[in-house]
């Protein structure tokens, strides 16, 4: 299946970028064809110094590698503020903000009670930014392939939102587990201190289900989320180098083009946090309790009760959006991967509404 996938990317639009045309121009006087066909050569020549082909096994593979770091490290790392929100969702008498959260958590457990659940933060959200990010590229390339050059650029947006919900139902589901582990760690004190500890106690109180039963309310958290951080990321960089940058994308150097990818990271991570904050609320309540399902915990909470925390999680979320789409596209700088620029329209659809000749 995979070989079939990476020969159809290979003609994927987005693995065009000497095919598409300068998007800025379309309104205005056509561009003389010779600086056109200069950047095409240039763009061509850019290709060459790419270590793989886009869409070749390699590229999907390191692409994965991206994943795995940019969730698995940026997760970790706020793993203190996750805690605290955490406590905020399932005992707002206790945790009455993100303050005060913060002073009674050190009082009770000291400054390691912060790192509480770090393990199983880090293993869960690798194994789900390797699905999220790689899953991603295949079926964006699958998607695309399927829709056509022209239409890839008309539903371009639809692309992004189909392509990242179809990698987010897998990776929640490697995700789950380690989720489920690290909001019993972080919310029951007494409970268990590590994962190794966690993991049998869970599976001797409920077996399997233990791990699995949040795992359609992570579906209601992560699909809108992801759907959001990679169709708001998307869209964002290409408004960003239309109306904010100013000058193209080919003459920006790497450091630019990764200050425009953090600034839309976060961004899309702002808009991420609200549309996925009523879920992460049920989602954290329902790990920690036994016997309750995702419909009784909802009505439990209420409209105001699933919005605790939301301060916290607009915080966690911005920064970590940004961090994790940063890391992820400096990795691809690193090991030279095919960057793409932001998607223009084609020259067969520009014939077709009569912008060129």
């Amino acid at each position: 299946m995979f070989s079939s996938v990476a020969h159809l990317a290979r003609a994927n639009p987005f693995n065009a970028p000497h095919l598409q045309l300068v998007h800025d121009g379309l309104s205005g006087p056509r561009s003389p064809p010779g600086p056109t066909r200069r950047s095409r050569h240039l763009a061509a020549a850019a290709v060459e110094e790419y270590s793989c082909e886009f869409g070749s096994m390699k590229y999907y593979a390191l692409c994965g590698f991206g994943g795995v770091l940019s969730c698995g490290l940026t997760h970790t790392a706020v793993v203190p503020l996750d805690l605290v929100k955490c406590r905020m969702q399932v005992d707002p008498q206790k945790y009455k903000g993100i303050f005060n959260g913060f002073s009674v958590t050190l009082k009770e457990d000291g400054v390691r009670g912060l790192a509480k659940g770090w393990a199983p933060t880090f293993i869960g959200y690798s194994m789900q930014g390797l699905c999220k990010f790689g899953f991603y590229e295949v079926f964006k390339a699958l998607y695309s392939n399927m829709l056509g050059e022209e239409n890839t650029y008309l539903w371009r947006t639809s692309l992004y939102l189909a392509a990242s919900a179809s990698a987010e139902f897998f990776a929640d589901i490697a995700l789950a587990p380690m989720e489920a582990a690290k909001v019993r760690i972080q919310t029951q004190p007494g409970y268990a201190n590590t994962l190794r500890e966690a993991v049998p106690k869970m599976y001797k109180e409920e077996g399997l289900n233990a791990f699995y039963k949040g795992v359609a309310p992570l579906w209601m958290r992560q699909i809108p989320y992801t759907m959001m951080k990679f169709a708001c990321f998307e869209r964002t960089v290409e408004a960003l180098y239309k109306f904010v940058v100013p000058k193209p994308r080919s003459e920006c150097t790497k450091a630019e083009q990764l200050v425009v990818t953090f600034v839309a990271g976060y961004i899309a991570g702002v808009f991420c946090a609200i549309v996925s904050h009523p879920a992460d609320s049920v989602v954290s309540v329902l790990n920690k309790e036994k016997g309750s399902t995702a419909s009784q915990v909802l009505q439990r909470l209420g409209f105001r009760g699933v919005w605790k925390g939301l301060f916290a999680r607009i915080i966690m979320i911005g920064t970590l959006t940004a961090l994790q789409w940063f890391i992820y596209d400096s990795v691809k700088v690193y090991f030279r991967l095919p960057r793409p620029p932001p998607p223009e329209m084609p020259e067969s659809l520009k014939k077709k509404l009569g912008l060129t000749e």
